[in-house]
């Protein structure tokens, strides 16, 4: 059995973290694993409820879909290789394909169960209709679903997520630099576009 050192204070680099815990997880020890765990749990939570948060995705929730992207991580981790990338570029990929399939789920499954008919068609621009509508969130969701898919990813990662720009750079496999750059493209881009709405 493997000897396991203890996690370094909080305020290091997610990566450090990962560096020292990944070897030793991979090679089945339970105290790296569970430390494995509280390290990237947080991360794939806020990544999962930034990606499909103010959505109807009825029976499915973004925790759910958080908690299946964990276990799949746990599961490829015996055959995961350090071939000199990040292991945060290996859980976002992970992640992105779970949040994919959740949404390609939901598109398949068009039925909404209801006890009646109802008489007559349900009138559009109700009070329902009208605060479904005036939410800000889902207003900016639509927004930001017109950006290119690496700036939704960028915008997701470093303010939603929470990461650093180090980080962010190492889950989307490029530099630091340009995820610098490719953010404020798009919060540029975005603020033009919330002007042009009128928000």
């Amino acid at each position: 059995m493997h000897e396991y050192v203890r996690l370094p204070a909080r305020g290091r680099l997610v990566g450090e973290e990962l560096d020292r815990t990944v070897p030793e997880a991979s090679a089945g020890n339970p105290a790296a694993i569970h430390a494995l765990l509280q390290i990237i749990e947080p991360i794939v939570v806020r990544y999962c409820r930034a990606r499909m948060g103010g959505r109807d995705l009825s029976y499915l929730a973004a925790d759910d879909v958080a908690q299946e992207v964990c276990l799949t991580v746990l599961k490829a981790l015996p055959s995961y290789h350090d071939r000199g990338g990040s292991f945060l570029y290996f859980v976002h990929a992970i992640a992105a394909n779970k949040v994919a399939d959740a949404y390609r789920a939901v598109a398949r499954d068009r039925s909404e169960p209801v006890r009646e008919l109802p008489d007559r068609p349900l009138a559009s621009g109700g009070p329902e209709d009208r605060a479904l509508h005036s939410d800000v969130g889902a207003r900016l969701g639509k927004l930001m679903s017109r950006l290119p898919r690496v700036q939704q990813e960028i915008l997701v990662l470093r303010i939603a997520v929470g990461l650093s720009a180090t980080e962010t750079a190492d889950a989307l496999g490029i530099s630091p630099g340009n995820v610098r750059v490719t953010q404020h493209r798009a919060l540029t881009r975005l603020r033009g576009m919330i002007r042009d709405e009128g928000f």
